[in-house]
């Protein structure tokens, strides 16, 4: 499987915005393993065009993503900001 438990604590370990690698919970922790799943199923969807299951797949992610982004936007604007400028995310 492309994202075993190795891969997700190599991707909390990264981010400067996580306290520590077992803040799993957090909504930036959460925001980072979304997209680290967005990327790897653009690159799917690049070479398989008529995979309509995996866009499926790719749209509910990034609703979800877009909805915690929301929420962390609510709560902490510079939290946002943080995790936009750091992950690359353009709204």
């Amino acid at each position: 499987m492309y994202l075993n438990t190795e891969i997700k604590k190599e991707i909390f370990a990264n981010n400067s915005f996580t306290k520590k690698v077992e803040d799993t919970g957090s909504p930036e922790s959460q925001i980072a393993l979304f997209t680290f799943r967005i990327n790897h199923l653009n690159e799917h969807l690049k070479r398989n065009k008529n995979d309509s299951s995996t866009k499926l797949g790719l749209l509910r992610l990034v609703g979800k993503r877009r909805k915690l982004l929301d929420y962390l936007a609510k709560i902490d604007i510079n939290r946002y900001r943080s995790i936009i400028k750091e992950l690359g995310i353009r709204k």
